[in-house]
């Protein structure tokens, strides 16, 4: 993913118009800008301040073509809106601000499944990274508060925790996980597209790229959307996993209060024999309010 952004007079914006409509591209609504255009390999927008930004995948030829048309010779990119500052160094540059997206508890029988987004810039995003915030696989379980306590006092974010019940309820209804999991990723986006301005969001790709796209609503629609494996290489995705943790971890400890049995995580020996116990000392119907009923697990006990 490269970017080109370029501050111009408003007065341009029309002349520039124009090259995309003769370029093909299909105009869609974007939130503070005066037009968007998009076609395979890039997306353009033209905000109301005056910056212009192009980004995709094919960025080079169509920043030297516009160039050429507006008969300048900037070939510049503003390093302000692009930087790499991913964890592993190996990333392809994505533009600030940008929006990550990931969850916690999808494997877990017991507890929640949460989902969080995390908006970073080029100012926190280092501030994360320097504070050591990486996947939350690759981060103890004791640190997790330290670092979801930085990543709230620094960035725009949202949680989406879908306790047992509702997660049961939905679950039902669409009987498809990664269904679920587009309608929290969706959500998580929205959230933070209210509070904040943004184009640009990435997300770990779980199915079908077209689940997300069309769970989302009116601003999600105007925003950039990649979906790639392993994305929390990506510190906005890294910071979202950190998050969706922290969130999973303390309704795990809050539902080992309620019950007086500490409640193991994934879906072990152990997990059966914890939630056999819930199911005898309480009920069935008990057991619904704290566990995933679609496991197989569910239906052992």
């Amino acid at each position: 993913m490269n970017c080109y952004s370029k501050k111009f007079d408003i007065s341009l914006q029309t002349k520039l118009k124009k090259f995309f409509e003769d370029d093909g591209a299909e105009f869609v609504p974007q939130q503070s800008a005066i037009w968007r255009a998009k076609k395979a390999g890039y997306s353009a927008v033209f905000y109301n301040t005056g910056k212009f930004l192009i980004q995709g995948s094919n960025v080079s030829s169509i920043t030297q073509r516009v160039e050429e048309y507006l008969n300048i010779n900037t070939n510049v990119t503003d390093k302000k809106e692009v930087s790499n500052l991913s964890i592993t160094g190996n990333e392809p540059e994505r533009p600030f601000p940008r929006i990550g997206v990931d969850e916690s508890g999808k494997g877990d029988f017991f507890g929640p499944l949460v989902i969080a987004g995390v908006m970073v810039d080029s100012t926190n995003a280092e501030i994360l990274i320097n504070a050591g915030v990486k996947d939350c696989k690759k981060v103890d379980d004791k640190n997790i508060n330290k670092l979801a306590a930085i990543i709230k006092n620094n960035c725009v974010f949202s949680v989406i925790t879908i306790n047992p019940a509702k997660y049961n309820e939905l679950y039902s209804k669409l009987k498809n996980l990664n269904r679920l999991l587009a309608w929290g990723h969706a959500r998580a986006i929205e959230n933070i597209l209210q509070k904040a301005q943004c184009s640009y969001a990435l997300s770990d790709k779980f199915g079908d790229e077209k689940l997300i796209e069309n769970a989302l609503l009116k601003l999600g629609k105007s925003i950039t959307l990649e979906q790639r494996c392993k994305a929390e290489s990506d510190i906005a995705v890294a910071a979202a996993s950190i998050l969706a943790r922290a969130h999973f971890l303390a309704a795990i400890s809050d539902i080992s209060k309620k019950y007086g049995i500490q409640i193991p995580k994934g879906a072990s020996q152990k997990v059966v024999d914890t939630a056999a116990f819930i199911k005898n000392n309480y009920s069935k119907e008990e057991l619904k309010n704290a566990v995933k009923t679609h496991f197989k697990t569910f239906e052992q006990i």
